[in-house]
């Protein structure tokens, strides 16, 4: 039988022998051995042909040759152990080895035995080969399972690869953004450097223009005051004169010339009084014309509101000599004197009185019967704060331009009228440079309050 086994065995051998390669990928794991277990067909093709020359006399040579197939496949698994599925094929192909062992052993010592268990002994290959092929599907499991694990890293790997190579690019984003960013912080600096400098430029031509309104009320406001000093100058000298001719008289009244000295006495006090007058306006002027030092001094703010309020109306008037305007000056007694830039508080008084009395003329051209133009100043002690009301009863603002009244070159005057700058810089100086507040409330045809609130302490 040794011919028929040949026929079957060898390729079914050659067969498994190609079927474990490919599980094993030998080509790759092991391509020492993979050169040979190609080539094993060609010994088995030799032994076919001599199972069928010999018949049964190479029965023998068949099992060995079988045999060493087995070897050949437990060296090969042997040496990929450490790959699961090739230990479980290792594990799977012992019993088949040691049966081959022990058949070709008592074949060749015992051939009677053989023949007389016969039976059980194809029941034993039956029972290895059925280990074997439990051990071959668990292998293939094992396989299956490895190349899903496989799979899932490579995917991992690729999906970290992707990370990575997204992260890079993300960090190239970032730094081209982030220079990016630097080269507009720099230009944004020396934007603003510039804003800086034009904004300086901008509030010096605020104050030219402010300085001109005010020039314009003081020529009015020290004409009073001047004409004072010249009329009681006149009248002093005229009553010098009376008093040189009553000395020069034979007989003097001396009642007469006592007159004459306290009249004159009270014309020089009210030349003081006025000249003193006329110079505190000059100096105002000249305080509100140079730069400010910043210094801040206990200063009364009701006589720099009323002396104010005054000069606006004056300058005003200079413009337009038929405007007339009723001025309310409720100034509170008792009022603590305020820790300020006087000059600077000066200018925020002066814009709002000048913005009132200029809406009040506009509300007046427009002819309303019964209308009088009123401006007036309030000042009281709220808690620990002095507050100043500049109330008219102007045109009033609109509720849509009102939240935008304090912003930098917003106006509501016709072009050449405003630069739009007066109450931005009003805001600046009392918020920000005295720490106070300036809120507005206006109603449209009825009139604006603007009220300034300043710590005393």
């Amino acid at each position: 039988m040794a011919d028929s086994n040949m026929i079957l065995e060898g390729p079914i051998a050659v067969g498994l022998v190609w079927l474990g390669r490919r599980f094993l990928d030998t080509p790759t794991r092991l391509p020492a051995w993979d050169k040979w277990l190609v080539r094993l067909w060609q010994p088995t093709a030799v032994l076919f042909i001599i199972c069928v020359s010999f018949g049964s006399k190479a029965d023998l040579l068949a099992d060995a040759f079988m045999l060493g197939i087995i070897g050949i496949g437990l060296a090969v698994t042997w040496q990929l152990r450490t790959y699961r599925p090739a230990w479980l094929l290792c594990l799977g192909l012992v019993p088949y080895g040691l049966l081959s062992v022990i058949n070709l052993l008592v074949g060749l010592l015992l051939p009677r035995l053989l023949k007389t268990y016969e039976d059980w002994f194809d029941l034993a290959g039956l029972l290895t080969f059925c280990w074997q092929g439990v051990f071959w599907f668990m292998a293939r499991s094992q396989q299956k399972s490895l190349v899903a694990e496989h799979q899932l890293r490579l995917q991992a790997e690729q999906e970290q690869l992707r990370i990575e190579t997204k992260n890079q690019e993300l960090e190239h984003q970032v730094h081209q953004r982030t220079a990016t960013l630097a080269e507009q912080t720099a230009a944004l600096r020396t934007t603003l450097n510039e804003l800086k400098e034009t904004q300086a430029q901008l509030i010096q031509r605020e104050k030219m223009a402010s300085l001109g309104e005010l020039t314009a009320g003081i020529a009015h406001e020290i004409q009073n005051p001047l004409n004072f000093v010249n009329n009681f100058a006149d009248v002093s000298a005229e009553l010098i004169t009376e008093l040189e001719e009553e000395r020069n008289r034979p007989t003097r009244d001396p009642a007469l010339e006592a007159e004459l000295l306290a009249d004159l006495k009270q014309n020089l006090q009210r030349i003081t009084q006025h000249g003193g007058r006329a110079a505190g306006i000059v100096r105002g002027m000249l305080e509100h014309s140079r730069a400010s030092s910043g210094e801040r001094q206990p200063t009364d703010l009701n006589m720099l509101a009323d002396e104010y309020l005054r000069l606006a109306y004056h300058g005003l008037r200079a413009k337009d000599k038929s405007f007339n305007a009723t001025l309310q000056p409720e100034l509170a007694a008792g009022l603590p004197l305020v820790e300020m830039v006087a000059g600077d508080v000066g200018r925020v008084l002066l814009n709002l009185f000048t913005n009132a009395f200029y809406a009040v003329q506009q509300r007046q051209q427009l002819g309303e019967p019964g209308y009088k133009p009123t401006v007036g100043v309030r000042t009281r002690l709220v808690a620990h704060e002095v507050e100043v009301q500049v109330h008219d009863n102007g045109m009033g603002i609109p509720e849509g331009v009102k939240a935008r009244i304090f912003q930098p070159f917003f106006t509501t005057k016709p072009a050449g009228e405003g630069t739009g700058l007066g109450l931005s810089l009003s805001h600046d100086i009392i918020v920000q440079g005295h720490g106070g507040t300036l809120t507005v409330q206006s109603e449209e045809g009825r009139g604006t309050t603007f009220t300034v609130r300043l710590p005393t302490a």
